[in-house]
């Protein structure tokens, strides 16, 4: 019986992560009007782009590859200031409070960057960035990328081929193209 429960579990999770998918997003294309919730669950607002930003989806928030990749984006947000970078998003299919204790374990000096809970996908669903991560995350999740905007308008998208991987999306690769 549990196996069977089990199955049903994960081909739902399959189901969700098809459903929420649309085409990947593409140079040229708008990032859609979105609620966002960076401080508390309860509380969203809507995410509002100006200017030069930077948006980062990651596959699970404390996991040893997510662990990896933002301390770069953390260190060099000066230099992404001077490149003319207004802002920094961080979208994690997790809630609020894990996004933000997360925030707080990467940078305990506090950092500008913004942390931002994506707690259904929808989001990155949006962006038809998300993948069926069940078998080790239990959900679907974000995939790994960085998109650079002017405005609501995408410049670019760098999306990593495997989960793990840092290459395509970290901070060294993103600055080389500002």
């Amino acid at each position: 019986m549990t196996s069977v429960i089990a199955s049903a579990a994960q081909a739902a999770h399959s189901v969700a992560a098809s459903l929420l998918a649309k085409a990947q997003i593409q140079p040229g294309d708008i990032i859609p009007a979105s609620e966002i919730k960076e401080d508390a669950p309860d509380k969203a607002t809507t995410l509002t782009l100006t200017g030069k930003n930077i948006i980062i989806g990651v596959p699970g928030a404390f996991t040893t590859p997510c662990n990896s990749h933002l301390p770069a984006y953390i260190e060099k947000f000066d230099e992404f200031k001077a490149k003319g970078v207004n802002a920094i998003y961080v979208f994690g299919v997790n809630d609020a409070f894990v996004m933000k204790a997360w925030k707080a374990h990467l940078a305990p000096n506090g950092t500008p960057i913004h942390f931002i809970a994506d707690d259904k996908g929808a989001f990155v669903g949006s962006l038809g960035l998300i993948f069926d991560a069940s078998p080790l995350l239990g959900s679907p999740r974000s995939k790994r990328f960085a998109i650079i905007t002017e405005g609501n308008k995408v410049v670019s998208v760098a999306v990593e081929e495997a989960p793990p991987s840092v290459t395509v999306s970290s901070a060294q690769s993103i600055l080389a193209q500002l």
